[in-house]
């Protein structure tokens, strides 16, 4: 295959973690790629031996100018983008109670209004040829939200309704959306990325304090292999009828099956009390 064949990828968040794995895998394979990261110099060394078909742009998702200056870079070099890889973001974790509004926003401004903003920007090509894959890195939290992790929960949770509705609104133009939901993987997400306030309030101590404790000590050993999901992304985006979800790992994979049936058994639980506030007679 000519290179000018190639899928195009445009991958945010690849100075570590699972866009720099999935931007090698690309590459690898040699298709064309658009490699992103705030710092550009940080993914000059994934393009080097990829003339002609690897693009290497400064982006930071929360700065709009940034954003249109890559696409169109994208555009030019490639003719479009056929995969966006939405996975720039990072962890906040605190109690509730004790987060901070500044640290609040800036999380979902990378999380959430960041990815919106890359999107917008990228569906109108995808759009005009009638064809495309957006892939949403999310997490288990955009199902479960964890003490510690509320409100980077709210910011997953958030990505995760409004890809149900991008889903619905873009499959008759022939664009195709899955949120990919990793558990625990052995990324830089708990460990240099990872942004916490600190516990003080002795009542949170056992739930949000100990989480916070637990997943800053817990960095570099887990389970997941971000490889191998770079394998899975690659999979979902030469699928044609992809999951609109999918989680990764065996441990998110038990924690999310456990809240399903958690889910169902209330509801049913609750299914008749919850339709008898209709108006009497009606419906």
């Amino acid at each position: 295959m000519a290179a000018a064949d190639t899928p195009v990828w445009f991958i945010t968040g690849c100075s570590t973690g699972f866009g720099r794995d999935l931007a090698q895998l690309v590459l690898d394979r040699g298709w064309r790629a658009v490699v992103t990261a705030r710092d550009a110099s940080q993914v000059r060394d994934l393009v080097e031996m990829h003339e002609g078909r690897a693009l290497a742009t400064a982006l930071d998702v929360t700065k709009d100018e940034e954003i249109a200056v890559a696409v169109e870079a994208a555009t030019e070099a490639f003719g479009g983008i056929d995969v966006l890889v939405n996975n720039a973001g990072y962890g906040y974790q605190s109690s509730i109670e004790e987060g901070i509004e500044a640290e609040i926003r800036a999380q979902f401004d990378a999380n959430v209004f960041g990815l919106f903003a890359v999107t917008r920007a990228v569906l109108p090509g995808m759009r005009e040829r009638r064809r495309g894959c957006i892939l949403n890195v999310t997490s288990v939290a955009g199902r479960i939200g964890f003490p510690g992790s509320g409100y980077y929960a709210a910011s997953k949770h958030a990505v995760e309704g409004w890809s149900d509705a991008l889903a619905k609104e873009v499959e008759p133009l022939g664009i195709r959306v899955t949120c990919v939901e990793p558990g625990p993987f052995r990324t830089d997400w708990a460990g240099r990325s990872l942004k916490q306030t600190e516990n003080r309030i002795a009542d949170y101590a056992e739930t949000a304090g100990a989480r916070l404790k637990g997943t800053s000590g817990g960095s570099g050993g887990q389970a997941g292999d971000p490889v191998r999901a770079g394998r899975l992304m690659i999979e979902l985006a030469e699928d044609a009828h992809p999951p609109r979800q999918i989680v990764l790992g065996a441990w998110g994979v038990d924690a999310v099956d456990k809240r399903l049936a958690a889910q169902r058994e209330e509801f049913d639980a609750w299914r008749r009390r919850g339709a008898a506030t209709d108006y009497e007679g009606e419906g």
